[in-house]
């Protein structure tokens, strides 16, 4: 696609569509002709698509048969840029491109007219008749200079019903008008004063201004311990993208970061950006989507889909808490939101920050190997200092049968408690036991479509599946045998943790944190706000809580599993647990009163559990790094997960042999298969699952030798075949 090139009226166009289809169709340009990179809406069948003129077209079909393009949409074409990202990030996740094109058109209605609101403002006429609601009602239009707001708004400000809005324009006292719904952003100020910065913080903002300046690509790795103000320092790079005219791109890794995260960039600019992820409404992700496009929308904050955005003039992207393992999108198209940024930015002239207390091995191997710029900061904002780390060993502790808070850990919350500081309990499980298991005949209950246990969530009353989501009630009897009052939890979770805590500190007041518990992204965001303003004494979370949340009253992390990731062959088990512990622990103490973090472990000289306790964390780096160098493992060798599947075993063996057995493509670039082997999880929703792993030598060109061995495959009935370069998940 050459951009800027126009199609006239009746020729050949190629157009890209969000079909499932292996390839590009022909279609006339339309009435008035349309240029390259043109959203459009092509029939298909009987129905009505959205496509992209891709370029001119093939004419390799009969030219009478060929259908007109219908319409071309009121939006920007697509860029060069963003097409050249497509394609590359299509042919590195081994996608097919109408897939990637789903993902950069995730916004509804592209196609509609602009939607209209109705705003209210100060109208001429004076009411006849003046009430104390009236009043109010005029007095805020009046405070506002003129302001239009909607009706919702203007009623909530002024503390009265929408009828009372309305009985005011039937007088002419306000003017009800129809607005643009896909209006442009707020200007956001770059040059409004930011938080006084520490020498250490203005020197790394100062070179990450220096690397926008420069206009070209470059990705910078900024590593700070937990509270060293990583957020403060790459806001002013933002500032700096901002005043130079470019648009910038903010990643969070959990929605429920968004809200004390756009609380501090409002303070920052003086205004809120565009927030892009699930929770936004239809009619918000459709005005980000064209506002973005329009270079109206300076700032996005956003989820891993944001990437796809049709940025104008993306200058800067940033990756917080880069390591975390929920940029990596595990079904539907399967990429690493981190490594898409970096291409994406390579595409567009953009730089690229990676912001982590404990950065992913392969960002900081890319960093010693002089690929990315590394700037660090090596102490906490403020008076915070970071927390004390000690490990509670539990094969010296007395532990009463059924409970999992040690007795040291119990009077550590305790005096936390007496001071009016608060705790945090954690443990990496949800739900309340992992396992219900029968003590009649030793029968663990299992989802009947997976081959995964169902975990007892005993505040929903529900036994839960947590790889296919499918629930049901908690049996009175055991399904296996019919025996009554025999099935019993075992193992903790969350909401076990929290019922004992509730029982040794009955004067406490709880707050439980778990995806599971939360109706709504909102709910579980004003809940965290809550906690932050002192509205709980113990806090009992999952790794939800280690995801850059900021209470400043909390002063105690009590670790209660800490050897639970160390278990398993996944090869990134000791660097997630690291990561993990580090996160959670740097909770504690992030204001003025010092913290400490407590680790419940049966395993206290694991290297792991030395390392995290050490706080040596280059030294732990170089000795995963080496141990995964020997190994020839990412990130020092390549691994593609082939992942099998249909409703029945036999079929999906007998593929998973085949491709095994006809491997010459792999094996001419010095790549090994191994498997077929059924998947940790081997039935997931009634499929059964086949994985192969592929492990190639680092320079190896993977996709395109993976592309040549799959290509003769032909899939038949309900058999699944999807390919994962660089697996997060080995399940």
């Amino acid at each position: 696609m050459e951009e800027g090139a126009f199609y006239d009226a009746g020729f050949l166009v190629s157009v890209l569509t969000t079909q499932p289809l292996d390839r590009t169709l022909d279609y006339k340009a339309p009435e008035g002709g349309c240029f390259a990179g043109a959203f459009v809406e092509v029939p298909l069948g009987p129905r009505k698509v959205l496509g992209v003129i891709w370029g001119p077209g093939r004419g390799d079909f009969d030219r009478s048969k060929v259908r007109s393009v219908l319409r071309v949409l009121d939006v920007p074409p697509m860029r060069e840029e963003m097409r050249a990202f497509l394609i590359r990030a299509a042919d590195y996740t081994l996608t097919p491109l109408p897939a990637m094109l789903r993902l950069a058109t995730r916004a509804p209605g592209l196609g509609d007219p602009p939607s209209m609101r109705k705003i209210y403002r100060l109208g001429g006429a004076e009411p006849d008749r003046m009430t104390e609601a009236r009043a109010r009602v005029l007095a805020v239009l009046r405070d506002y200079g003129g302001l239009a707001f909607t009706l919702r708004e203007l009623a909530e400000m002024a503390g009265v019903t929408s009828s009372v809005v309305k009985g005011l324009v039937k007088q002419g006292a306000v003017r009800e008008e129809d607005s643009p719904r896909d209006l442009p952003y707020p200007h956001l100020d770059p040059d409004l004063p930011g938080k006084p910065l520490t020498e250490d913080q203005a020197a790394a903002a100062d070179r990450l201004r220096a690397g926008l300046r420069s206009g070209n690509y470059g990705t910078t790795l900024l590593k700070g311990v937990t509270g060293a103000g990583k957020t403060e320092v790459y806001l002013e790079a933002v500032a700096e993208a901002l005043r130079m005219g470019r648009q910038a791109l903010v990643l969070l890794p959990e929605i429920a970061l968004t809200a004390v995260f756009l609380t501090r960039v409002e303070a920052r600019f003086g205004a809120r950006p565009a927030e892009w992820h699930s929770g936004a409404t239809m009619t918000e992700r459709r005005r980000i989507w064209r506002m973005v496009g329009q270079g109206e929308a300076q700032l996005v904050v956003g989820a891993r889909s944001a990437l796809f955005l049709p940025f104008r003039d993306l200058g800067l992207i940033i990756v917080d808490e880069e390591h975390d393992t929920s940029y990596k999108q595990e079904d539907g198209v399967l990429y690493n939101a981190r490594d898409m940024a970096v291409l994406r930015a390579a595409i567009c002239g953009a730089r690229v920050v990676l912001a982590s207390a404990t950065p992913s091995l392969e960002s900081w191997a890319n960093a010693e190997a002089g690929k990315y710029e590394r700037l660090e900061l090596s102490s906490r904002f403020g008076a915070a200092t970071l927390p004390e780390m000690r490990a509670i060993d539990m094969r010296a502790e007395a532990m009463t049968p059924g409970t999992w808070i040690s007795p040291s850990l119990r009077a550590a919350v305790a005096d936390r408690l007496a001071k009016g500081e608060q705790s945090l309990l954690f443990i990496n499980r949800r739900g309340y036991a992992p396992v219900t298991l029968c003590r009649a005949c030793g029968q663990q209950i299992g989802c009947d479509h997976c081959d995964a246990r169902m975990v007892e969530h005993r505040f929903l009353k529900r036994l839960m599946c947590h790889q296919c989501g499918e629930t049901k009630p908690i049996p009175d009897t055991c399904p296996h045998c019919g025996a009554e009052g025999r099935l019993a939890p075992v193992g903790p979770g969350i909401e076990r943790l929290a019922e004992e805590a509730a029982a040794s500190f009955p004067e406490a007041r709880l707050a439980v944190l778990s995806s599971d518990l939360f109706g709504s992204a909102r709910a579980l965001k004003e809940r965290i706000e809550q906690i932050a303003a002192g509205e709980a004494d113990i806090v009992i979370g999952t790794q939800l809580v280690a995801k850059g949340h900021n209470f400043p009253q909390l002063t105690l992390v009590g670790v209660i599993d800490a050897d639970l990731g160390l278990q398993g062959s996944d090869l990134r088990a000791a660097e997630r647990t690291f990561q993990l512990m580090r996160q959670v622990a740097g909770r504690a103490g992030r204001a003025e009163k010092p913290g400490q973090a407590l680790l419940q472990t049966f395993q206290p000289d694991h290297p792991v559990i030395r390392a995290i306790l050490g706080g040596d964390e280059e030294r732990f780096w170089q000795a995963e790094a080496a141990e995964r160098q020997t190994a020839g493992v990412p990130p020092y060798g390549r691994m593609a997960g082939i992942i099998l599947s249909g409703p029945e075993a036999g079929p999906v063996f007998d593929l998973g042999n085949a491709l095994a057995r006809n491997d010459a493509p792999l094996r001419q670039i010095g790549a090994q298969v191994f498997g077929p082997a059924p998947a940790p999880i081997a039935r997931v929703r009634g499929r059964h699952r086949v994985r192969l792993l592929v492990k190639a030598p680092k320079g190896a060109p993977l996709q395109e030798a993976i592309a040549r061995w799959i290509a003769p495959l032909r899939l038949k009935g309900d058999l699944r075949l999807s390919v994962d370069i660089d697996p997060q998940s080995f399940l």
